[in-house]
């Protein structure tokens, strides 16, 4: 094994700071030193590898040929027969012998009937290419097996076709036709056997999947609801309504719906994880930490969840805390889960001689390349960009002094400050000796206690006590700017962190990445027009460096096509005209109007209410989709309250939305369980966060008389 470790190093270290080829020239150096009968029987598996590892190398050098010709040349010595398969297949695709890849396949299904790669590359992929009656026939081919089967995975392996034009439409119609089919005779329109009762099921249950997928929510619940009278004991069905009423904009009816799933097999872990996120959306904290618990050790809890690096519940949370103006918890939550990939990145220092030693060399390139795009994973981008809006809110709101407080805070206030303080302090105490009460029986094989470690800030006070929020900020945009420059989220938020700086440059550069990314984007639109109308507004330069920055501004703003010989109001009115038809280009261009001229308020609210509703034009046999979206609506409603600050048009906006948004609590819609009081157990005194008197759990077994029968269920034993 020792003689493998030297040229290992060396040709991994070839690889990743010299060249790949340079690393090939390297290994077949080393595989010339080798006799011919090479390897003994104790080394098959290492060498293997090392084989496995060259043909890898080929491949990525673009020497598809060569890496074909070595694969077959060196197979006898290979001992994984189904990652040598499984690397000719690849070859042979990349090499456009497709039917040879194709009968690679095959013998890959046999090998393994259950690897759904395999079984994707055979069936699913060809949905990606095909058109018209031909996708429709494959489509048809690829479905009706696993909708006899009952694959409840089967709309999120076909969504991706959703985003290519006409192919959701095409689904739609074959589901129909295939429903339609099954009610009435049993049997698909090709076939003379019968289907199993349960192939309605799942045809209802994707036809739900659809029409949300499409915004058509009433179809949708109609679809679901269907599908829970047939058999209401499948807890699929529940999660998917309650997935349906998030979409629709009722967060309370959708927790409710999915604690009903749970409570039909609490031994679930996903179904728990699931209901705890429907909770957290809802902003119901309390009660979603209550249910989070209930899969951790006993004793340690919260702690367990941040041991387990539960980076989702952290999430979360922190958004959670974030709507709700507790600033505090929503920076511990985002913090710990930075905390978490600095862990991973002093944890991978464990890794690299075992992987050298195990000559698990293929594995051991994967985890390095991992570490490279360590912090541009999806979730460290999501709470390094948490993190910074909490910290652009503090510097916005910072915090009084305790003198100010004095002075400012009427009695009431200190009052009710106190009150929390005292709340606080009692809590921290009751964790303290429930942490020592514990201790004693959570004890080692060895006989030694474990003291479990109380948390001194639970509310993350300290946290908010930094002299420089947005130092802190900028620690995290770099992470940012570094991992996740092709993100337009990294540079709004560049954008404003420098401008708060008065970091002009740096603002601009912000500004510039985005209209690399996306200039249509609205939100670029708004930063560049907010950038030069700042500049316009600043004192002439007086000292050498303001001068130098003013000469680049003047320098670059010709070259901004936006801009180039027109005003700031020119390019407002030139960007409406090319988007009028979009809901949120229209309100950029009112906020831009009103930034720029505070006295046309009503100008910039008339151009926000002469939007319309369009239907989008598609070819589904049921109902219509309209462009708005539920999300996009709720920040104009905003917009017009909080920026424009004109209450009345603010009003006449939530009551037209709540018509073409009838499940929304935001804007109380018709249907909504804001308006019908639908969750009969759940007191609307209540704070959503829970509290001392908050629920334990949503009970709504008679939440909604289209579930079914669930009475059933009451008196279960699990």
């Amino acid at each position: 094994m020792d003689s493998y470790l030297y040229p290992l190093v060396i040709y991994a270290k070839c690889h990743f700071y010299i060249s790949v080829a340079k690393a090939v020239e390297i290994l077949e150096a080393y595989e010339g030193t080798l006799e011919d009968d090479y390897p003994p029987d104790n080394e098959r598996c290492e060498h293997g590898e090392m084989l496995l590892y060259k043909i890898s190398l080929l491949e990525e050098c673009g020497f598809l040929e060569r890496a074909l010709e070595e694969l077959h040349k060196k197979e006898p010595k290979i001992v994984d027969k189904l990652v040598s398969k499984e690397q000719e297949v690849s070859l042979l695709v990349k090499l456009g012998r497709l039917e040879e890849g194709a009968n690679h396949y095959k013998a890959l299904l046999a090998m393994n009937p259950d690897n759904y790669r395999s079984i994707l590359c055979l069936l699913r992929i060809p949905l990606d290419f095909l058109q018209g009656d031909k996708f429709c026939a494959a489509a048809a081919n690829y479905i009706k097996p696993l909708l006899t089967k009952g694959v409840p995975s089967l709309f999120s392996d076909l969504s991706p076709l959703y985003d290519q034009p006409g192919k959701a439409d095409i689904l739609e119609q074959l589901i129909l036709e295939l429903e339609h089919s099954i009610s009435g005779d049993g049997r698909y329109p090709d076939r003379t056997e019968k289907e199993p009762p349960s192939t309605l099921l799942w045809i209802l249950f994707f036809l739900a999947q659809h029409y949300d997928r499409r915004g058509q929510y009433d179809i949708a619940l109609s679809k679901i609801d269907e599908a829970i009278q047939h058999t209401p004991t499948v807890i699929d069905l529940y999660s998917v309504k309650s997935r349906i009423l998030k979409h629709a904009g009722d967060l309370v009816a959708a927790a409710s719906l999915a604690d009903e799933a749970r409570c039909m097999d609490l031994a679930d872990r996903y179904i728990n994880s699931e209901s705890v996120k429907r909770m957290l959306q809802a902003d119901q904290v309390a009660l979603a930490e209550k249910i989070a618990v209930l899969f951790t050790k006993d004793g340690d809890q919260h702690n367990n969840l941040h041991d387990m690096q539960c980076m989702w519940y952290e999430l979360a949370s922190g958004e959670s805390y974030f709507r709700q103006g507790d600033l505090g918890r929503a920076l511990k939550k985002f913090l710990a889960v930075e905390k978490h990939y600095a862990d991973i990145t002093e944890d991978q220092f464990d890794f690299h001689s075992y992987c050298l030693r195990k000559m698990t060399l293929r594995a051991y390139v994967d985890m390095l390349r991992f570490q490279d795009r360590l912090h541009s994973h999806a979730y460290f981008h999501k709470a390094a960009a948490g993190a910074i809006r909490c910290y652009l809110k503090l510097y916005d709101s910072p915090l009084n002094s305790p003198a100010e407080v004095e002075d400012n805070t009427s009695k009431a206030t200190q009052k009710k400050k106190m009150k929390k303080q005292r709340k606080a302090e009692r809590a921290k105490k009751e964790a303290e000796e429930k942490n020592e009460g514990s201790s004693a029986s959570g004890t080692s094989k060895s006989g030694k206690r474990h003291i479990k470690p109380v948390d001194p800030d639970p509310y993350g006070e300290k946290l908010l006590k930094t002299d420089d929020p947005l130092s802190e900020a900028t620690k995290y945009l770099k992470l940012l700017q570094k991992n996740s420059s092709d993100s337009l989220e990294t540079h709004l938020l560049s954008f404003e962190v420098n401008m708060r700086k008065q970091k002009i440059l740096l603002a601009f550069q912000a500004v510039k990445q985005l209209l690399r990314l996306d200039a249509d984007n609205p939100d670029s639109h708004c930063c560049l027009i907010k950038f030069f109308h700042k500049v316009s507004s600043m004192p002439a330069p007086v000292s050498d460096a303001e001068k130098l920055v003013w000469s680049v501004l003047e320098a670059e703003r010709p070259s901004i096509s936006q801009l180039h010989e027109k005003t700031l109001s020119e390019a407002n009115k030139i960007f409406l005209g090319n988007h009028e038809d979009s809901l949120m280009h229209r309100a950029a261009v009112a906020e831009m109007l009103y930034t720029l001229d505070p006295t046309k308020k009503l100008e910039a609210v008339k151009i926000i209410e002469d939007s319309s509703n369009k239907i989008v034009p598609t070819n589904g046999a049921l109902g219509s989709v309209m462009e708005w979206k539920l999300k996009d609506c709720i920040a104009v409603h905003k917009l017009l309250d909080n920026v424009l600050i004109d209450t009345d048009a603010a009003l006449r906006w939530k009551v037209r939305c709540a018509e073409y948004f009838p499940y929304s609590i935001y804007f109380e819609g018709s249907r909504s369980s804001a308006v019908n009081n639908s969750l009969n157990n759940l007191d609307t005194e209540t704070p959503l966060n829970g509290g001392a008197n908050g629920p334990d759990i949503i009970q709504s077994g008679n939440a909604f008389t289209s579930n079914g029968k669930l009475e059933a269920f009451k008196n279960l034993k699990i």
